[in-house]
């Protein structure tokens, strides 16, 4: 087989779009977004956009004037590293410009859980456990923050104080009593 056929097969699966890091929204369903979280993506969109990629363009630039290109490992990751910013660039565009930031501070003393809510729920063994219902390009389980298209969101929302749901998980049912809700500011973290 020739280097070039085995090239072009690899320069073939660069152009391809990646899966990305964060999940999919439902087929058309908004995309819910607290104010931190549209800050922190929009932060990030900042960074490749101001910093990055202008670097880099440099960069390869600067590779691209010291000849044969097809050795030039400089180059090469440069134009792979500029792909995979331009892809990430166009999926952080797209998201905010879908997103519907919705401040949970904003809606005050509610007893039922929404978008926002941070809810302390207790299990059938008898533990508590505190969670924050966030947008899906937000969701961080080290923080107690689960996406709202996620079982135990889908489960707890439109729930008020006191109510039992039913969590469908893959070992089978749990009851969750919701203990308490609660509407905050969700600092960002990381």
């Amino acid at each position: 087989m020739s280097k070039a056929f085995t090239r072009e097969t690899d320069e073939s699966r660069d152009d391809e779009e990646p899966q990305h890091s964060s999940p999919s929204l439902p087929t058309g369903a908004k995309n819910y977004i607290t104010p931190g979280g549209y800050q922190r993506l929009k932060d990030e969109l900042d960074q490749l956009w101001k910093t990055e990629r202008p670097a880099l363009v440099q960069t390869v630039t600067w590779a691209a004037s010291n000849g044969d290109r097809s050795e030039n490992a400089d180059y090469q990751y440069g134009k792979r590293r500029l792909r995979e910013i331009d892809r990430r660039i166009r999926f952080l565009s797209g998201r905010l410009e879908n997103a519907v930031v919705v401040d949970p501070a904003q809606r005050g003393s509610c007893d039922q859980v929404f978008f926002g809510a941070t809810v302390n729920v207790l299990r059938k063994n008898g533990t508590e456990y505190t969670c924050s219902i966030v947008g899906v390009d937000e969701a961080d389980a080290s923080l107690g923050r689960i996406s709202w298209v996620s079982p135990l969101a889908r489960a707890l929302l439109k729930a008020r104080i006191d109510d039992v749901v039913m969590l469908r998980t893959p070992e089978g049912e749990e009851e969750l009593t919701v203990l308490g809700v609660e509407y905050r500011a969700l600092h960002s973290e990381g």
